[in-house]
């Protein structure tokens, strides 16, 4: 009896935390129809038509796309280095890439900003690509679920002729499945959402991601609520249908996790 009560109170906590964080994305939604009023489509129709917000919509997931892209190659790369390959100075260098973790990001822009700006690449894509590529807390998360990977199976293969890339590619990536669509969601939520690093190195509207672009209209529009929550619902479906799609090797990477320590 005590076990079911406890049960019952469980979920109950359960299903007011997850009232609580869906309520103001209804309220959101609701806005942006026009709550009060007839179900309308006409605050998406002037983002599209009057404000050109596809435009930036387009931009901002060709640019996630990509650094999503580029980054689970270098990061799954350089994680299964540190997991499983042998080199001088390994760890010393791995220990070095993590305190670069207590540093906020923040810290970095204004002399990556001057690189770039000596490189030719402000105001360019791959400007904003960049800080994304790579990332430590990428190949931390990679290394750490690569340790797992029994050297034995790794040294079977090697055995039957296997090179190391090979290795990599026909192994060790079907293994780490779960793990590298989690930090592929990661890295694509990041960069969708990134906001400050694509304000600072883009200036031509044109090439504005979404965040920028309808921030811009905060100054314009900041009376027409109804506007900006429906850009805001534009910001948030993509992502929100994406891990609704992939939560199921998210929850096994959570489960892999948790079965290893």
């Amino acid at each position: 009896m005590r076990r079911r009560v406890a049960g019952i109170l469980l979920h109950g906590v359960l299903v007011a935390a997850a009232c609580a964080v869906a309520a103001p994305l209804l309220w959101m939604l609701a806005l942006s129809f026009g709550l009060g009023g007839t179900p309308t489509l006409d605050h998406y129709r002037t983002l599209f038509e009057r404000l050109h917000v596809a435009r930036a919509l387009a931009n901002s997931a060709g640019l996630a796309l990509a650094v999503t892209a580029v980054s689970l190659a270098l990061n799954s790369m350089a994680g299964y280095a540190f997991a499983k390959l042998r080199f001088r100075g390994r760890e010393p260098l791995f220990r070095g890439l993590l305190t670069a973790l207590v540093i906020p990001g923040q810290v970095g822009m204004l002399p990556l900003f001057l690189l770039l700006k000596q490189l030719g690449l402000v105001n360019t894509y791959l400007g904003v690509l960049v800080p994304g590529l790579a990332s430590v807390f990428g190949i931390f998360l990679f290394r750490q679920h690569a340790q797992a990977i029994p050297d034995s199976l790794l040294d079977a293969a090697r055995i039957d002729g296997a090179g190391e890339f090979a290795i990599y590619r026909t192994l060790v990536l079907r293994l780490c499945r779960p793990i590298l669509v989690t930090l592929g969601l990661f890295t694509f939520m990041g960069a969708w959402n990134d906001f400050l690093w694509p304000l600072v190195i883009l200036t031509d509207e044109d090439r504005y991601t979404l965040p920028v672009a309808l921030a811009g209209l905060l100054g314009e529009h900041a009376q027409d609520t109804e506007l900006m929550m429906a850009g805001a619902v534009l910001t948030v479906a993509p992502v929100l249908l994406l891990f609704l799609c992939l939560q199921r090797y998210y929850v096994e990477s959570v489960a892999a996790g948790a079965l290893k320590e």
